[in-house]
């Protein structure tokens, strides 16, 4: 335990390549969860209800899934899921309570760590707390195939930190002009400050795909245009639907209650393209390597 400690000190006191060649050192045969962070430039466009959904979708097609709640301020994964949360991660943030301790179980098989205030001030922890979620995150290595983490909207600190941090990067966006306007300022940022290139998309609320295609081709010609290197993959829509505003005023998932419905199809859809992507590039780091750049990421702006 001792040599585990001085390990990790050594990994949070250390600049970006150091901390990553000491990573790299460590044994790193087998698969990693990927860390997924979705985001959005603006709030109200319906990202922790599709977090929900295609996580039940992955869930039911064989993967283990586990929702990190970041969403500071505006934690809502568990009123997707009508469940309750006693503890939170400031609880294992202070050592009160171990990971295992404060995950929920949904009947789907998921595991949801709840978020509250816990990832508030992630540059002002000490050592000592980062030492406890680096360890305790670790525990989760074993535990699942995808890690979503449900980021807050807009581009405050904490959800550029966890989106540059991430294996990769799904930005919900709907066809409101700002909405647009605002997740092409948060793909700017991610990438001229934290060398994010990378970028999936997903249209919510719309018509069709017709429509949903007008979204994409808006933002990837801006992004071609003013930023050259960076690249955005569609990876599907969410249409406007009626099932999905029932589901939510029931506190329901609408693949629980409309799995025929085409909203249902289309988020299955999207997870689908997700499991081909986690089939064709698996992720070169582990949890306890994104929660480290997610220090290192904080400490260095």
């Amino acid at each position: 335990m001792r040599d585990q400690a001085e390990g990790l000190r050594s990994i949070v006191k250390s600049d970006a390549s150091a901390g990553r060649k000491i990573l790299m050192g460590l044994e790193t045969q087998g698969n990693f969860p990927k860390v997924v962070a979705v985001t959005s430039g603006k709030g109200g466009v319906g990202k922790t209800n599709i977090v929900g959904n295609i996580a039940v979708a992955l869930q039911n097609a064989g993967k283990r899934v586990i929702i990190v709640d970041a969403d500071v301020g505006l934690a809502n994964i568990d009123i997707i899921f009508n469940i309750r949360s006693k503890y939170d991660i400031s609880h294992v943030v202070s050592g009160e309570r171990k990971l295992s301790e404060i995950m929920i179980e949904t009947m789907h098989g998921i595991k949801i760590i709840p978020g509250g205030s816990g990832f508030a001030h992630l540059t002002r922890f000490t050592e000592g707390e980062k030492l406890n979620l680096l360890s305790e995150f670790e525990t989760l290595q074993d535990q699942a195939d995808i890690i979503f983490v449900d980021t807050g909207a807009g581009i405050s600190s904490n959800v550029l930190y966890f989106n540059s941090a991430a294996d990769e990067c799904i930005v919900i966006a709907t066809k409101e002009p700002t909405s647009i306007t605002d997740a092409y300022a948060l793909m700017k940022i991610l990438s001229k400050d934290f060398k994010v290139k990378y970028f999936k998309l997903i249209v919510n609320m719309v018509k069709s795909e017709d429509e949903a295609k007008i979204v994409y081709s808006s933002l990837s010609g801006a992004l071609d245009k003013f930023l050259k290197d960076v690249v955005l993959e569609y990876i599907g829509y969410v249409p406007v639907s009626s099932e999905i505003q029932r589901a939510v005023l029931k506190r329901k998932l609408v693949l629980d209650m409309e799995k025929d419905a085409d909203v249902s199809k289309a988020l299955e859809k999207i997870a689908s393209r997700i499991i081909d992507s986690d089939i064709k590039s698996s992720s070169n780091g582990n949890v306890k390597f994104f929660m480290n750049r997610v220090f290192e990421t904080g400490a260095n702006n």
